[in-house]
């Protein structure tokens, strides 16, 4: 996924995203200049972020 992707399916801005890159906290990959985020690495962020809020 791309960043504005990834940036539409959590309702967040750039910034906290490539914070969120940068923290190691969303696993990405960088082919080139761009920076993809796995689309099953979203899935574990988003599964680790719920179980911890409950």
């Amino acid at each position: 996924m791309t960043v504005p992707e990834t940036m539409a399916a959590l309702k967040l801005g750039r910034h906290s995203v490539y914070n969120l890159i940068r923290s190691k906290r969303l696993p990405s990959i960088t082919i080139g200049r761009a920076r993809r985020i796995p689309s099953d690495a979203l899935r574990r962020f988003i599964d680790t972020e719920l179980e911890a809020a409950a």
